[in-house]
């Protein structure tokens, strides 16, 4: 059986991270959570709407579920965000203006993330990584032309 080398958590984490639209989906999955915790709030600004205030726990039930869609299912992430911004949208009604717009606004956010992002994409190259490939790639043929120089005299 061929061996693989052994690579750690963090670099299998980060190359599983890379491959789907990771912020989104954890943002969207968090928005749920807080609308869901402020359903729960002790306060008097608190409003139900709907049979017993359903909608207020459906929605960002919803939105929660969404977002574990997103990091595990990445390929029908365009529909998932989609539903997502709907349903955030729709928790400023049903769901104490959305968690007190936090939950709101990180869901939107979180759809907006997800539907932006790129599966085919080149990884980013760094400023630093940029200039040094620049600096050797202008090295390369003073250093080739200095080599004919001495093999010439």
């Amino acid at each position: 059986m061929a061996e693989r080398p052994h690579r750690g958590a963090r670099a299998a984490f980060r190359g599983w991270r890379a491959r789907r639209p990771f912020w989104g989906g954890l943002l969207l999955a968090l928005a749920g959570g807080e609308i869901l915790l402020t359903e729960k709030a002790s306060l008097k600004v608190v409003m139900h709407v709907g049979m017993q205030g359903v909608a207020g726990y459906l929605l960002p039930t919803l939105m929660a579920l969404l977002g574990l869609l997103i990091l595990f299912n990445p390929a029908q992430r365009l529909f998932y965000s989609i539903t997502g911004v709907l349903l955030s949208l729709g928790s400023w009604m049903t769901s104490n203006l959305g968690g007190f717009f936090i939950g709101l606004l990180l869901g939107v956010t979180g759809s907006c993330l997800a539907f932006g992002w790129l599966p085919d994409q080149e990884p980013r190259v760094s400023r630093r990584k940029r200039r040094k490939q620049a600096k050797a790639a202008a090295r390369a043929p003073a250093e080739e032309a200095e080599r004919a120089e001495g093999l010439a005299a």
